[in-house]
């Protein structure tokens, strides 16, 4: 079993290397982190939804990537949106959402708009990143009335290897033993597990972006089911998209040497939609590491184009 033998199995090692103490600190600090969240619960036909909505302007509503949340959301507009309300929910089986049965990313879609009216917004920009673009996709198929445009950054495509259920084992290092061991033992094991390329970080500044990005998938626990349903539904759900049937602005960003989600794929799918424009970043892997000023600067003149 690859992982540093699946995390030592399961974590079990952290007796054996003396590292409970320290396991215990970093897990609880995560706890906090969660904790301190300006947080909202809402219950909706698909059960309770928790979002984070934040700043003022023209909304923009954030599908979260994989292992993240609300807290993911927000993060991932933080430094490249400006000017715009951001709505960040949780998707299905994250921190303080539910996981309905039967889940899938039309039924996310389906319940963001629900969110949308509780909250009493009219339209979106959608965003979004790697694993929640089914969900994205979905709001575009389903209630394009509802939305402004749509951005996809580092997405996950139809020929994509994101786009093909990982075996079966992989599900047992969802848990925060085994992850947060298996980043004492191979921190850059879960590096490239992220999507870090070869070479990257550059600096201090994007090893402190990437330290950051792991630390945030922390406590796995409240979101395993979403996870899973990530990576064996969801994600694979978008092979079967139409693409073709899309008729909203549409913006790939997606960076040339990603390692997780195929830049092949973000250039085929952008044939495929008839509005999109695709934009190719050079480097920086799955985080788009020292990318930050290009994107902010081409999400904000697209977002313009269609307000």
């Amino acid at each position: 079993m690859p992982y540093v033998l699946a995390a030592l199995i399961l974590g079990g090692g952290l007796l054996v290397l003396g590292l409970r103490p320290r396991y215990r600190r970093d897990i609880e600090a995560a706890r906090g982190r969660l904790a301190a969240l300006d947080r909202e619960t809402v219950d909706l036909v698909s059960g309770s939804v928790d979002y984070i909505d934040v700043g003022h302007g023209p909304c923009v509503l954030v599908s979260h990537g994989i292992f993240h949340g609300c807290d993911g959301g927000q993060r991932a507009a933080r430094d490249v949106v400006f000017g715009h309300r951001i709505v960040a929910p949780s998707r299905f089986g994250y921190l303080g959402s539910d996981m309905p049965l039967n889940a899938s990313g039309a039924e996310q879609a389906d319940a963001f708009t629900a969110l949308l009216d509780h909250l009493g917004i009219d339209k979106v920009h959608i965003m979004g990143i790697s694993a929640g673009t089914s969900a994205a996709i979905q709001m575009a198929l389903r209630h394009p009335d509802r939305l402004n445009s749509v951005v996809i950054s580092s997405g996950n495509w139809p020929g994509s290897p994101t786009a093909d259920a990982p075996p079966s084992w992989a599900k047992m290092l969802y848990n925060d033993q085994a992850m947060w061991l298996l980043n004492q033992v191979a921190p850059q094991m879960v590096a490239g597990l992220m999507g870090v390329p070869k070479g990257f970080p550059e600096d201090d500044e994007q090893a402190a972006y990437v330290d950051e990005m792991v630390s945030s998938i922390f406590p796995l626990k409240p979101r395993y089911e979403g996870a899973v349903f990530d990576a064996y539904s969801s994600n694979p759900e978008i092979n079967d998209y139409p693409l073709e049937h899309i008729d909203v602005p549409f913006l790939i960003i997606h960076s040339k040497d990603d390692p997780l989600a195929s830049h092949e794929a973000a250039e085929e799918a952008a044939e495929r939609i008839p509005r999109a424009r695709l934009i190719s970043l050079e480097s920086g892997g799955h985080l788009a590491l020292g990318q930050t000023e290009n994107t902010r600067l081409a999400l904000g003149e697209f977002l313009q184009d269609y307000e």
